[in-house]
């Protein structure tokens, strides 16, 4: 429960030990972000970058990403074809609440450690709203691994051909090529025109439902190793003559995307163009679209499938003219994806607690830092009781120099002199000998009254670990969310401290 999962044992630290930017905090919601997938085979993950930006590309130690992914377990995988992809793609959540999705390759994809990483930083450099960024890699002995933003909201593949409560309707299918298109065409622009298997697994579609190509496809699943993992039929000609991705190749690929668009099925490119010939337009789109569509935008579609889908590379059309096409087609541009998709942004309804909230759920849900103060001072630490158990012959000089820093901090805390708290409690703390959620809290607090919210979140999340289920605990990680702008998660963070306060009233220690 909570922000803590698995990350108890020490005092972590959510900033990047390695030197590099610390990552930035997302909006995403923290408990219902659904499965994202796209194709190795495969699949590609779709956190969503949210509010917080997208962090700048950097290493990641082998166990940040396990701790993220929850030892890679196979609950947390989100490639399409599950255990079968050929490149596992997991889900996971980083110490500072962000989603990503985590891309596992094997050693003998990638041998040589620094080929991959050259790699990983090239396609890293690339930044743009139409691309599910990458924002890390890892490569520890025999581990490769990409991490990239997480779309929660499915693929496209989903979307078109596994549909449940509704098909996309017309307008959104033309906004979908528009943006693939423009990514592909940011790619080119930024000198990395070759995208390896494009189809409709690749395209993710973010918290908002606006769709994305994914970065996973900008990197070779291996360095040798073929790059189209989908059926002969919807391959390139010239890739199954030469075996090599040309910037024309993934022209190709994108007509492939665009028939699946306009037909709603997975149709093989030569069926489609025997169609296309035999003026069967009618007969090409989804019957599903249930005859909801423009006939005039239809054939301008088909004609530029027609026209990707050429057999001689130099006869297809260039990015630039992909997205010179599709742009003047684009419709509805005030209603958002996410209400043409029929899907529900998180954001939009912060769950509230049902219960009434105590005065320090009260205070917590102000961001009143002057009453959770004052709070904090008349609880003392009757919550410490039970959080250590110490030997006779711990009681050292040591415990009694750690127990005189924790009681200037408490004076300083007192006192409201939060700077002076802060280095007392610390001295508490780095002695390691004695845990106690309180001066977590305390020094959370200290923090956020200091400006300094990452801090407070981390110490909050600590005082989680001691103690699971104290109220207070969860109480300040919604604050520090809040101050964050992490405001779904701060929401959702306080509901779940109203209702800890809520069991814990019906027996248990008091909060």
């Amino acid at each position: 429960m909570g922000c803590c999962q698995s990350l108890c044992p020490d005092e972590q630290n959510p900033l990047r030990k390695d030197g590099a930017q610390p990552l930035q905090p997302s909006q995403t919601h923290r408990g219902g972000a659904t499965t994202a997938a796209g194709l190795d085979d495969g699949g590609d993950g779709g956190v969503a970058g949210g509010g917080g930006g997208i962090p700048s590309f950097s290493e990641f130690s082998l166990s940040d990403l396990k701790t993220a992914t929850n030892n890679f377990s196979s609950d947390n995988i989100v490639s399409e074809s599950g255990e079968k992809a050929p490149n596992l793609v997991y889900k996971g959540r980083l110490e500072n609440r962000r989603w990503i999705a985590v891309k596992k390759f094997t050693k003998m994809a990638w041998p040589h450690p620094k080929q991959f990483a050259e790699e990983a930083w090239g396609v890293g450099k690339l930044r743009h709203n139409r691309l599910a960024n990458l924002i890390g890699y890892c490569c520890d002995g025999d581990e490769r691994l990409l991490v990239a933003e997480f779309m929660p909201n499915d693929t496209l593949a989903k979307h078109l051909f596994h549909w449940e409560n509704q098909t996309i309707e017309w307008a959104m299918r033309l906004r979908v090529g528009y943006h693939i298109a423009e990514a592909l065409d940011y790619c080119s622009s930024e000198g990395r025109p070759l995208y390896h298997d494009l189809n409709a697994y690749r395209v993710l579609f973010d918290e908002d439902g606006d769709p994305r190509l994914s970065c996973f496809g900008l990197m070779k699943n291996s360095r040798d190793g073929k790059s189209y993992s989908t059926n002969l039929a919807y391959t390139p000609p010239e890739y199954l003559r030469n075996g090599r991705v040309t910037p024309e190749s993934v022209t190709y690929s994108f007509g492939t995307v665009l028939l699946d668009l306009l037909s709603g099925k997975h149709i093989p490119p030569s069926h489609a163009l025997d169609m296309i010939r035999g003026k069967n337009i009618i007969q090409l789109m989804d019957s599903h679209l249930e005859g909801k569509f423009s006939t005039e935008e239809a054939t301008v579609v088909v004609e530029l499938a027609s026209q990707c889908l050429q057999y001689e590379p130099r006869e297809r059309p260039n990015t630039k003219d992909l997205v010179a096409t599709l742009s003047p087609l684009q419709t509805k541009l005030e209603v958002p994806s996410c209400v043409m998709l029929g899907i529900k942004k998180q954001e939009e309804a912060p769950p509230t607690p049902q219960k009434p909230l105590s005065p320090l759920g009260e205070a917590c849900s102000r961001m009143d830092l002057t009453a959770i103060h004052q709070i904090l001072v008349m609880a003392h630490y009757r919550d410490d009781e039970g959080t250590n158990e110490l030997s006779f012959q711990e009681w050292t000089q040591q415990i009694k120099d750690m127990l005189d820093a924790r009681k200037r901090g408490d004076q300083a805390f007192r006192e409201k002199d939060f700077k002076t708290a802060i280095d007392c409690y610390s001295q508490f703390v780095d002695v390691g000998t004695m845990v106690s959620p309180t001066v977590f809290g305390r020094r959370s607090l200290c923090y956020l009254l200091c400006d300094q919210p990452d801090a407070a979140l981390r110490d909050a999340m600590q005082a989680q670990c001691v103690y699971p289920d104290w109220p207070t605990a969860f109480y300040m990680q919604s604050v520090a969310l809040a101050k964050l702008n992490m405001n779904t998660d701060a929401a959702d963070m306080l509901n779940e401290a109203a209702q800890l306060e809520e069991k814990r009233q019906r027996g248990g220690k008091g909060s």
